[in-house]
This record gives structure tokens, C-alpha cells and sequence, in this order.
């Protein structure tokens, strides 16, 4: 017994190891062609672009596993069937599962590793990887602009460019648009040329620009008169402006969110965090803007029952009613008060609702985050089971058909998990049930299959679905009443 349990793990540890690595390096492909051009060209030292890879491959052992353990499954009790080795086992009175056996127990380890590495190393290399692209981005950072393209990088503005040389840096056709004015005035710039460049301790842009025009579109406070715009024009123009951040598109840094690179326990604390804040904010938006901004000491608009002391009511008014046999320039005065404390209402309003809408999406991220790890151990011995039974009934080794296996129920996994987790992203389905989708899936599949194999039924043999079908016309036909039958049957 114990020399067919040998031949079993060594059929199966060996393409184990081997897909393994191999599903790693394509994966790690993928990486390499997304940020080669944020890693190429910036003087890195080969100690630290190995660490950013060695910790980008951890980072895709959740996904790179399970595919590995179902393309490994079939290739092992393929080759096993394959070579009539199965059939040699199932001769002398041993039954699949039994056969499988040691295969389970050697999964279960490795199901039971990988959340270890889910919940512990997983997080510790997506923190390295932010910490070392952080320091990339802010020790090598650059502002290139492409041709004719808006660059979104500085805060409140937006610049075009026509042409920038890659030698001497020279900005040709510049187009700037600034809205960092906190009264809503906008600055537009254009000019023939021009050089934009970052300080050396990072904290400001040195512009300076030459033959080119300014127009200022002035916002004033009172609504009844009209916006003004200043223009004017230069040969050259100097300015600094401070920035605190500069984001560029494809940032890898910007892919990390706070939930990735914890464990469960510092998720379960940022979980509870974010239910008091958004209770917080649920709680401080409604009653003060009620109380304190739109009805402020106003029984006219929201008076008092006397007869239900307990219970206040509103009452609508006519406005132009309360405004006659006031002058014109009275109206002008309460509209503008009126429009102020709209003013002030909305952005206190829409400040509180940003703010939880932050922290709720922050929360549905930190969910699917702390299902994720649980997932991953679950996904490894589902793929299992799904991969040995069907191994033993296509009885097909090598890397010809369990690939192509093994692709089309991984993509349909993946398919799966990333609609359940959109759906827990955007709140229409809990996190329960969102990332444990693919397993709900899944599992009755490789129930399935392994009562299929377990039963010796061929799974591919169409006499035998034939056979099913026919069986199963007849007896839907003997419950259909006569009369029925008459009207759908044909004459000769």
C-alpha cells in the first residue's frame, strides 16, 4: 500500500511543482510588460527591482495557486489513467478515493499554507511593493507630457502640451488650465513655449513660459452681476506653483488600497473604524441641516402643532405673497442671503456625503478583502476536486488537453469572482456572498465529477446521456393526457 501511495504523490508532486512555477512566470509577465516603462530608465539598483519582483510574485500566489493545483490534479490521475496505472489500482480493490487519499492530505497542507500566506506574507509584500514605488516616484519623479494630451497630474490643473523635446525638456503650444482659485475663478494660459519642472525637494513646479496671453475669468459674489474676464499678454512668464502630490495614470501605487496590505485582525479593526465613522456621518448630516442651516428659528416653514405638541409638520407657503410691498433691492438682499445659506447647506452636505461615501466603499473593499483570504484555501481544494476526477475519466496526460481544461474552468472561475466581487465593490450583494460565488458554483461541479469517477461513468460518452434522454422523453410522455398528444401529432 504504501508503495502505491508513493506512485501516486510522485505523479502528482512533480507537474505540482512544475505548473506551479510556470503559472508564476506568466504571471509575472503580465506584471513585467504593465510597469516596465515606470521601472526602465531611472538609475534603479538590481537589489531593489529584485525585491519588487519577489514581491509582486507573492502578491499572485492567490491567483497563480488554485490554476496550478487544477492543471496539476489533471495531468497527475491523467497520466496515471493514461498509462493503466488507475485502472491496475481500481483492479486490486482500491476505489478512487482511496486512491486519492494522499493527494487530499497533501492539498489539505498546502490549502491550509495558503492562508497563512493570504493573511501574513501577502500583506507584508503589497506594503513593500507601495513603499518601494513610493520612494521611486518620489526620488525619480518627472513630468512628461505627451503630445497633444492632457496631463491631470497637478491638483485643480489640466495641461496640454503640443510637443515636449526629450533632450532639453522645451514645451511647445502649452495650454494651462487653473482652478485651484478657492472663489471658483478660473485662469486659462497660452503660449508658444515654454519649460515646466520640478524643484529637487519635490514640493514645487518652476514655470516659465514665453510669448503667450492670460485671460482671467473672475467669478463675483453677487448674483446679479455679470462675470468679468481679464486678459493680457507677455513674453515671458515666471511662476511657482506648490504641489504636495504629483498622481500620473497606470501608478502602481494607486492599485494598493489601505485593505490589501493587512491581515484579518487589522481588517477586522479597520472594519469596525469605518462602521463608526460612516454611523458618525449618517448621523451629523441630517439633523444639523435641518436644525442648524435650512430651518433656523423658522416657524413660518416648519411651525409647531399645538394640538400634537409631539409632532412637527411643515406647511407650505407662497413666496411671492411674503415678498410683496418689499423693495426691489430688500429682494436682492434675502435672495442673496437665501442663496448663501443654500450655498453653505449643500457643501456641508455634500461634505458629510463624500465622507461616507469614502468610508463605505472603503468598507465594502475591506470585506471583500477579508473573505479573500478565506476564499483561497476553500478555491485550492474545490479546484482539486474538480481537477482529479476529471483527470481519471478523460485519462488524457501531458499538456495538450489539461491545459486547454484547465483554461476554460479557470477563466470561468475568474469570470465568476471578479461579477461577485464588483457586485460586493458597489454594495448590491453582501461580501459573503459575492467572494464565496465561485465556491457556491463550483462545488456542486466537483461533487459531480467525483461521484462520476468514483462510479467509473464515463463523462464523455454520449450512448450514455442518449440512453438518459430516451428514458427520460418516455416518461414525460406517459404523464402527457391523450387528448394532448392528438393535437401535436402528425398526419400521414
Amino acid at each position: 500500500m504504501k508503495k502505491i501511495y508513493k506512485l501516486v504523490l510522485k505523479a502528482y508532486v512533480g507537474p505540482l511543482i512544475a505548473t506551479f512555477f510556470i503559472v508564476q512566470f506568466v504571471l509575472m509577465m503580465n506584471f513585467v510588460w504593465r510597469y516596465i516603462d515606470e521601472l526602465t530608465g531611472k538609475g534603479l539598483d538590481v537589489s531593489t527591482i529584485i525585491e519588487l519582483f519577489i514581491c509582486a510574485t507573492i502578491n499572485m500566489i492567490p491567483l497563480g495557486l488554485p490554476l496550478a493545483m487544477l492543471l496539476s490534479a489533471i495531468m497527475a490521475m491523467g497520466n496515471l489513467g493514461e498509462n493503466f496505472e488507475l485502472l491496475a489500482m481500481k483492479s486490486a480493490g482500491l476505489s478512487l478515493p482511496r486512491i486519492m487519499s494522499p493527494l487530499i492530505a497533501v492539498v489539505s497542507i498546502i490549502a491550509f499554507g495558503s492562508f497563512f500566506i493570504s493573511n501574513n506574507l501577502v500583506p507584508y509584500a503589497n506594503q513593500r511593493m507601495y513603499d518601494i514605488m513610493f520612494d521611486i516616484r518620489e526620488q525619480r519623479q518627472e513630468l512628461n507630457f505627451q503630445d497633444g494630451m492632457f496631463f491631470n497630474g497637478l491638483p485643480d490643473m489640466s495641461i496640454r502640451v503640443g510637443h515636449q523635446d526629450e533632450q532639453t525638456r522645451l514645451l511647445t503650444d502649452v495650454l494651462i488650465f487653473d482652478t485651484r482659485d478657492e472663489n471658483g475663478n478660473m485662469t486659462t494660459t497660452v503660449a508658444d513655449s515654454g519649460y515646466i519642472m520640478m524643484s529637487d525637494d519635490k514640493a514645487y513646479l518652476y514655470v516659465t513660459l514665453y510669448n503667450g496671453r492670460t485671460y482671467e475669468h473672475t467669478r463675483n459674489s453677487q448674483w446679479y452681476d455679470r462675470n468679468t474676464m481679464r486678459q493680457h499678454s507677455f513674453e515671458r512668464q515666471d511662476g511657482t506653483i506648490p504641489v504636495s502630490k504629483v498622481t500620473r495614470p497606470g501608478d502602481m501605487s494607486r492599485e494598493f488600497s489601505e485593505s490589501q496590505t493587512r491581515n484579518m485582525v487589522e481588517l477586522e479593526e479597520l472594519m469596525d473604524s469605518l462602521h463608526i465613522l460612516i454611523d458618525r456621518s449618517n448621523t451629523a448630516s441630517y439633523e444639523p441641516l435641518l436644525k442648524k442651516q435650512i430651518f433656523v428659528q423658522d416657524t413660518t416653514i416648519m411651525p409647531g402643532d399645538t394640538l400634537r405638541p409631539n409632532k412637527q409638520e411643515y406647511r407650505a407657503i407662497n413666496i411671492n405673497d411674503s415678498l410683496k410691498g418689499i423693495s426691489i433691492r430688500e429682494r436682492a438682499k434675502i435672495y442673496s442671503k437665501a442663496s448663501s445659506a443654500a450655498r453653505s447647506s449643500q457643501g456641508a452636505y455634500s461634505y458629510d456625503e463624500h465622507s461616507s461615501k469614502l468610508a463605505l466603499t472603503q468598507l465594502y473593499r475591506t470585506e471583500n478583502e477579508w473573505h479573500r483570504k478565506l476564499t483561497l484555501p476553500v478555491s485550492i481544494i474545490v479546484f482539486f476536486m474538480i481537477g482529479a476526477p476529471l483527470g481519471a475519466i478523460i485519462r488524457k496526460g501531458g499538456l495538450g488537453m489539461p491545459i486547454v481544461i484547465s483554461v476554460v474552468f479557470f477563466v470561468i472561475y475568474y469570470i465568476i469572482s471578479i461579477s461577485g466581487e464588483k457586485m460586493s465593490k458597489e454594495g448590491t450583494w453582501d461580501a459573503l456572498y459575492g467572494m464565496w460565488l465561485p465556491i457556491f458554483v463550483l462545488t456542486p461541479l466537483a461533487i459531480y465529477l467525483t461521484y462520476k469517477a468514483t462510479n467509473d461513468t464515463s463523462l464523455l460518452d454520449m450512448d450514455w446521456y442518449d440512453v438518459r434522454i430516451r428514458k427520460m422523453r418516455r416518461a414525460i410522455s406517459k404523464r402527457i393526457p391523450k387528448r394532448i398528444k392528438r393535437l401535436f401529432r402528425v398526419k400521414k
